[in-house]
């Protein structure tokens, strides 16, 4: 038994090389989050654009650093964005993004009963709101 615990601790730990080595978008990583290793507060090397997880959320490095138990990704966030689709084939009501991770062209989020879509790439704007006709449509249907 304890041959194959060992065996399933390498394959863990090769998946997760890959995951670090291969470059993929923020909506294909979210299909495999948990492919991504468990954020680590104890003297971690994280370079940009690496992934972790943290709770039941992805998160992505922003700068440099060696981790710290005080600067986890919600605590610190200017080391790091929250991944905002969390699961492709559903809705999620909208959440103020950072300048860091705002949503994407295409990106779906429900607000205030309405269903909306993100006309650019990086918007951090509130859907409905006036002055964001350009940035945001309804999706009816």
């Amino acid at each position: 038994m304890s041959e194959i615990i060992d065996r399933a601790r390498f394959l863990r730990a090769k998946i997760e090389q890959m995951s670090e080595d291969t470059i993929i978008e923020d909506s294909e990583a979210l299909d495999y989050a948990d492919l991504f290793p468990t954020w680590n507060g104890n003297g971690v090397k994280y370079i940009v654009d690496y992934r972790v997880r943290y709770g039941s959320d992805l998160y992505k490095v922003l700068q440099e650093h060696e981790s710290q138990e005080a600067w986890n990704p919600i605590d610190a966030p200017s080391l790091f964005a929250k991944v905002l689709i969390p699961d492709p084939g559903v809705i999620p009501e909208w959440e103020q993004p950072g300048s860091t991770n705002g949503y994407s062209k295409g990106d779906k989020v429900t607000h205030n009963g309405k269903t909306w879509e993100s006309q650019v790439d990086n918007n951090v704007w509130e859907p409905g709101v006036v002055g964001t006709e350009s940035l945001w449509i309804e999706v009816t249907g």
